[in-house]
């Protein structure tokens, strides 16, 4: 008869290991935020939402360039067009 392996069955690592980890990447995030502070200064942190406000304003300089570059070459093709017609 075959045996059955349950995710139960599986030897799970040690809670220690986990833990430590836990603690190694969040003292590691604390030294960063503690060096970026100083560094810059409390009133420079970068957050979240300056992040997503930085990336909305390039989305919006990107749109416009595209937007003049179809205009320049909308006006291109007219002038062609005109100059064909003649």
């Amino acid at each position: 008869m075959a045996t059955i392996r349950t995710a139960a069955a599986e030897p799970a690592l040690p809670a220690g290991f986990v833990n430590a980890s836990r603690a190694l990447v969040a003292a590691a995030a604390d030294v960063a935020v503690t060096v970026q502070r100083r560094v810059v200064g409390d009133a420079n942190i970068r957050t979240a939402r300056d992040n997503a406000w930085a990336a909305t304003l390039e989305n919006r300089a990107r749109h416009e360039e595209r937007a003049a570059l179809t205009r320049e070459v909308a006006a291109l093709v007219a002038r062609r067009t005109m100059a064909d017609a003649r």
